[in-house]
């Protein structure tokens, strides 16, 4: 499949992999965070015009504290305390005994794919699986980077549910990048 991939789709995957060398395993949000270093691509526009950019200091933010509470999301907090579970309460009784970031996940692949190269956890291999299916649905004979911007909004998961607290769901993206032409970077 990655011989499908432009080059700004590549540079998001050899991004994630240098960001993921001290995890052990490339994750959703290590793409998420190579997708917020290019510029002049389609998915950097659309992240532009959509403002995550100029929040990308909170949105990481978000990301450290998500981890720190083991993965579950604000909107998972909140469907928890509304059955009467206080995940906050949980997490700092938890730290106060093991330490702060004590439920951070960290979970990587028991495999690694060869010498030299980070494993993707299931869920990224999903995300760039997706893309395929994005590139598809949009009629592109290549994936780009705009096509896992788009996989990764589609979710399921904590990268999906964070970009569209930013205020760059799938639908969101999908408006400013237009069907296929409009917005249009540089994609290779």
């Amino acid at each position: 499949m990655l011989e499908r991939f432009t080059k700004s789709a590549r540079e998001v995957v050899e991004g994630a992999a240098g960001r993921a060398e001290r995890a052990g395993a490339v994750t959703e949000e290590h793409l998420l965070l190579a997708l917020l270093d290019l510029e002049g691509t389609r998915a950097a526009f659309a992240l532009a015009a959509l403002g995550v950019h100029r929040r990308r200091e909170a949105l990481e933010g978000a990301l450290d504290e998500i981890r720190r509470r083991g993965g579950i999301s604000r909107a998972e907090a909140e469907a928890l305390a509304g059955l009467g579970i206080d995940v906050a309460e949980i997490v700092a009784r938890v730290e106060d005994a093991h330490g702060r970031g004590a439920l951070a996940t960290g979970r990587t692949p028991r495999r690694r794919w060869s010498a030299g190269r980070q494993p993707f956890t299931r869920e990224a291999k999903a995300v760039l699986e997706r893309s395929l299916r994005a590139a598809l649905a949009r009629g592109d004979r290549h994936i780009g980077d705009e096509h896992i911007l788009l996989a990764l909004a589609a979710g399921p998961g904590v990268v999906a549910d964070v970009l569209t607290e930013y205020g760059a769901s799938q639908a969101d993206i999908e408006r400013v990048l237009g069907n296929g032409g409009e917005g249009r970077a540089r994609t290779g």
